[in-house]
């Protein structure tokens, strides 16, 4: 009798033999699945980890995109408020000229104490006195409090004191 015969009539005869190869058979396949699935389980691992990386540069792109669409908004803001008060000044016989934005660079340091520090005035009002308004779409409490110091230094920059300070939040 060939093995093969020996084997297949063990198979035929003997129920604890046969479970025991039917179960090595399964474990086999059950083994070899298992590898093909762990082998696409580490390609969707793979996948996953690079979308991750172009979803993070989108972020990047997103948060860029609307940190200009809010310094574009802010300078339209600010022209905005400019223009509405040379027109209203305007109005009250207040000359244009004297209604203007104003930057102002330390570059020395003797006015504000910092070389290259700026001084920057959304609207500044010079009739007899001088007033400075400030433009914010968002006024953190660092703007607030600033603007004391900042009408302090234009005060020096232009030889006479700052009258009064305006602080104008656009709401939303």
């Amino acid at each position: 009798m060939s093995l093969k015969e020996e084997f297949l009539e063990l198979l035929e005869r003997d129920r604890v033999f046969r479970r025991t190869v039917a179960g090595l058979i399964g474990y086999r396949d059950i083994m070899e699945r298992f590898e093909e699935h762990d082998k696409k389980f580490n390609d969707i691992l793979a996948e996953l980890s690079g979308l991750r990386k172009d979803f993070e540069l989108l972020v990047d792109r997103v948060e860029v995109t609307t940190g200009s669409m809010g310094r574009r908004w802010g300078m339209d803001l600010e022209r905005t408020v400019l223009k509405i008060f040379k027109e209203t000044l305007e109005a009250r016989g207040i000359e244009l000229g004297k209604v203007e934005k104003f930057r102002f660079k330390d570059v020395d340091g003797k006015v504000t104490g910092f070389k290259g520090k700026i001084i920057d005035v959304d609207v500044l009002i010079r009739d007899d006195k001088l007033y400075i308004v400030e433009v914010k779409s968002m006024a953190e409490i660092e703007h607030v409090e600033s603007l004391p110091e900042k009408a302090g230094h234009l005060g020096k920059i232009l030889g006479r004191p700052v009258e009064k300070t305006l602080s104008r939040r656009k709401h939303r």
